[in-house]
Order: structure tokens, then C-alpha cells, then sequence
């Protein structure tokens, strides 16, 4: 494809606004997931209605609708409780396998929009990457930048392919299992379409607590990677200056505040969780009180109860989805936060190539006026260093470990750029050369 033959970075962050732009540029997917979402409701939300009503019309010897369509479809001598189970039992198990095909069929959409918006995620960090300054990039560390790439990409991921296909069925199921509900007895429908929200209420509010402290593991997670990498990869400049006990205990500390932060979010999220299902299950037994009494007083069937009943778990699981959303929002959200962390770090300066004192010379002459660096604004590096060396000359740097010889020499390269001073090749400032031509 042309696009990736030349890719171009995008500078911008990423909004919930920007990404949908991206999803809705797969018209073609999107509407063919609709399409099979309103398929695979049409066949789901009759299934809990079908065996209960021969409850009615069977076993309580009272024919209605069901028994009249299947007397149409089979000779005469079939006719009796054998065929009516037996012809309704087969209906329910293909609607059943035909949903499953369809909701596999809608999420394998979903995926493909999810995967082809994190590629693009991708592209543009790994592009971002290349300009980025490398004093930005080694403060935050490669375990962080890694964890970018990896964790925070794959809960957008999973929020876009699989949770949003699911969200769109269930709300699907949930608005035609209220229509069977209002058609069967609207006034015990009214009663379970307003207590619900009771139970979205909780768990939102339940809900806020958990991304903070998703949030908290996440960042525990990330610092203990950062710290980890960072001794692993100077593991020989650590043995050597015999500080192996401190880059340990660091990484240590970093291991606790994972055990703190993962133990609180896995207990506490566990409480959110189940204290918003206990909620939906105090929902569940008064709707089946009210049911029951509905056949006393209220003419509701036997078999119409035992639809209600079904009906009740048949929304369990679109209304956990529903409700699953918004977890996955929050872990989504705070994760696509994290990545435009990444693409706010500050480039490395981009100079014009207007003049280029190195061409037609084997040496060229290197002045270092003033020049101040510094990790951390508290730490300084380089301060106020000076230094003309002629052409052709050759000078060596001498100096204990980490007095700043490999930054001088970064610093001189342009991977890091000087908070203060100039940098001059026979007398031209880097400003005007251009970092390219300086690197070649």
C-alpha cells in the first residue's frame, strides 16, 4: 500500500474524537456489523419465550399460537406433546446456533476496525520516536516507552474490537427483550425498565473508583519495568561501581508498590463488582415476587411467568455487558492519556542545511561556547563548558564516571540539545548546518 511505502506521522494527539474519525472511515465494516447486530437480536430475543409459553399450551392443555402454527406445518397423526416439544426444542437450538455464528461474525468486524486503529496508533509513535528529543526519551526510560506500545495499545484495542461489538448487542437484546416484556404485560415491565437504572447508577459510580486505581497499578507496573530495564541494561557499569545493592533495593521498592497498588485495585474491584450484581440479583428475586403475584391477581399465565423469569437472566448478561463498558472506557481512556504523554515529549531541534563546512574538508575545526545541560533541572551536567578544538587536531576526554564526557560528546552530536550555549563546525553555527549534515 502507498501509505506504507510513505508513511507520515501525525503530530496531533489522540481524542476519542480523532479515533472515531479512523473507525468511521471503515463504512463498509460498520454497517455490515449493524446489519448482523440487528440479525443476531432478532434471533436471540424470542429463545426465552418459546418453551414457556408450551408450558401454557401443552402441559396446562391450553392451545394458542405456537401449537396452531406447528398443527399448520405437520400431518395430523404428528400432532401431540411429542411433536410440539420436540419441533420447538430443535427451532431453539438452530436460532441459538445461528447467534452464536452471527455474533462471531459481527465481532470479527469490530476487530478488524480495532486492529487497523491501533496500527495507525502505532505507526505514528514509532514514527513520533524518531524525533523525538533523547534526553525526553532516556528520562522516561524504555520500559515506559515499551509499555506505551504494549499495554496501553491493547486496552484501546480490546475496548474498540471486542467490548463496543458487545456493547452494541446487548443494548440491541436489552431494548427487544423490553418490547417482549411490555407486549406480555407492560405494567410488570414498566416496573423492571425502571429499576435498572438503580443498578447502572452503583456501578457507575463504583466504576470511577476502579480507574483510579487501575491507574495506580498501571503506573506501578510501568515505573518497576522502567526501574528493571534501566539496572539490566547497565548491569556492568552497576557491578563494576559496586552499587548493585541500591539499583536492587530501587527495583525492590518498585516490586512492593506493585504488590500495594495490584492488591487494592484486585479486592477492591472484585467489591465493585459483585456489589453491583448483588444489586441486579435483589432486582431479580422482587421481579419474581411481583410475577408470581401477578398470576394471582393480575390474570398473568404460568407459562408467561416462567418467560418473565427467562427473560430476567436473559438480560443479565447485556446488562453486565452494558455495564462492562464503562470499565473498559476508563481503562481505555487513562490508557490513550498515557500514549499522548508519549507524543507530547519535546522533539529535537530541526535546523535548515543552509551551509556545510564539512564538505571538501578531511577536518574541521569544533568551538563549544557556554554550553549548559542538565538531566534534571536540580542536576546539572555541563555547566558552562567551553572548548575550540582545531582542525585536525585530536583531544581526549578524562574524568571519573558520570562527570559528563559521553553527554559532552552527545551534546556535540546534537542528540542532546543544550539548554544554554552554541556549538559552532568552522565557525558555523549548528543552527545553520543542520543535525543530518552534523551526524553524516
Amino acid at each position: 500500500m502507498a501509505e506504507q511505502e510513505s508513511p507520515t506521522v501525525e503530530t496531533g494527539r489522540y481524542s476519542w474524537q480523532r479515533v472515531m474519525a479512523i473507525v468511521r472511515e471503515h463504512r463498509r465494516e460498520l454497517v455490515w456489523a449493524n446489519i448482523i447486530a440487528v440479525l443476531a437480536v432478532l434471533v436471540s430475543v424470542p429463545l426465552p419465550l418459546m418453551m414457556p409459553l408450551l408450558v401454557d399450551e401443552v402441559l396446562l392443555k391450553e392451545p394458542a399460537t405456537l401449537v396452531a402454527v406447528m398443527n399448520r406445518l405437520f400431518p395430523e397423526s404428528w400432532h401431540g406433546p411429542v411433536l410440539y416439544v420436540t419441533a420447538i426444542l430443535f427451532a431453539t437450538v438452530v436460532l441459538r446456533f445461528i447467534n452464536v455464528m452471527l455474533t462471531v461474525w459481527q465481532t470479527r468486524q469490530f476487530s478488524f476496525i480495532a486492529k487497523d486503529v491501533v496500527f495507525r496508533i502505532r505507526r505514528d509513535l514509532l514514527l513520533r520516536l524518531q524525533r523525538i528529543s533523547l534526553a525526553e526519551y532516556e528520562a522516561m526510560g524504555s520500559g515506559e516507552v515499551t509499555s506505551h506500545f504494549v499495554t496501553d495499545l491493547n486496552a484501546v484495542d480490546t475496548f474498540i474490537g471486542m467490548t463496543v461489538s458487545k456493547f452494541l448487542i446487548a443494548v440491541l437484546s436489552l431494548v427487544g427483550a423490553a418490547g417482549v416484556l411490555l407486549w406480555m404485560h407492560w405494567k410488570l415491565a414498566l416496573l423492571i425498565l425502571f429499576l435498572n437504572p438503580v443498578v447502572v447508577y452503583f456501578t457507575v459510580v463504583l466504576g470511577k473508583q476502579v480507574k483510579q486505581l487501575k491507574r495506580r497499578e498501571n503506573q506501578a507496573f510501568e515505573v518497576f519495568q522502567g526501574a528493571l530495564t534501566e539496572t539490566l541494561d547497565a548491569i556492568q557499569q552497576v557491578r563494576a561501581a559496586n552499587r548493585e545493592g541500591y539499583y536492587l533495593k530501587r527495583v525492590i521498592d518498585r516490586a512492593w508498590q506493585i504488590k500495594h497498588d495490584s492488591a487494592a485495585f484486585s479486592w477492591k474491584s472484585d467489591a465493585a463488582g459483585r456489589l453491583s450484581f448483588f444489586v441486579f440479583l435483589m432486582g431479580f428475586d422482587l421481579f419474581r415476587a411481583v410475577s408470581m403475584l401477578m398470576v394471582v391477581y393480575s390474570g398473568l399465565s404460568i407459562g408467561e411467568m416462567m418467560a418473565v423469569f427467562a427473560y430476567l437472566w436473559f438480560m443479565m448478561a447485556p446488562v453486565q455487558e452494558v455495564l462492562n463498558v464503562q470499565y473498559a472506557f476508563y481503562g481505555a481512556r487513562a490508557a490513550l492519556e498515557r500514549i499522548n504523554g508519549l507524543l507530547d515529549l519535546h522533539e529535537e531541534p530541526r535546523y535548515p542545511a543552509e551551509q556545510n563546512p564539512f564538505a571538501g574538508r578531511r577536518g574541521v575545526s569544533v568551538q563549544l561556547e557556554d554550553i549548559h545541560f542538565a538531566y534534571r533541572p536540580d542536576e546539572p551536567v555541563l555547566n558552562g563548558v567551553s572548548l575550540n578544538v582545531e582542525a585536525g587536531q585530536r583531544v581526549a576526554l578524562v574524568g571519573a564516571s558520570g562527570g559528563g564526557k559521553s553527554t559532552l560528546v552527545q551534546v556535540l552530536l546534537g542528540l542532546y540539545a543544550p539548554q544554554q550555549g552554541h556549538i559552532f563546525f568552522e565557525g558555523v553555527p549548528v543552527q545553520k548546518i543542520g543535525l543530518e549534515v552534523v551526524r553524516e
